[in-house]
This record gives structure tokens, sequence and C-alpha cells, in this order.
């Protein structure tokens, strides 16, 4: 059985660096086409594939990310 996971992210408070989108081994973010408030674009949920391996908010400098999984 597959591990299911969700991401959270604070998009007022991304700043676009993008190494949550290299650290993703399943593909589930990409940068929005649009900017926050701040004027930095952010990193978007794109697809349900999350397994809750946290890579994401390990390496995201401004701990905007959190990581659910689902037991």
């Amino acid at each position: 059985m597959a591990k299911k996971g969700d991401v959270v992210i604070q998009i007022e408070k991304c700043k676009g660096c993008e190494l949550c989108i290299a650290s993703c081994p399943q593909n589930v973010l990409a940068m929005s086409d649009k900017v926050n408030a701040k004027g930095f674009r952010y990193a978007v949920k794109v697809n349900s594939d999350c397994t809750g391996c946290a890579n994401c908010a390990v390496v995201c400098p401004d701990a905007v990310i959190t990581v659910y999984r689902e037991k």
C-alpha cells in the first residue's frame, strides 16, 4: 500500500527559491504563475501524489511547508 501525504504551503511567506520543487521525488510541487503580497512567485501543490516524505519541508529555508502523513 502506497503512503499518502499532504503538503500545506504558507504562500504569503514563500520566497520562491524552488528548493522544495527540486527535492520532491513525486513532482507534487510547482511554481505558481501568480505572486504573493511580497511579489514572489510561490510553490503550489499540483497533484495528489504526495507520499509524505517531507523532503520539501526539510529543504525549505523559511520553514513555510508543513507535511501531513496519513496513518
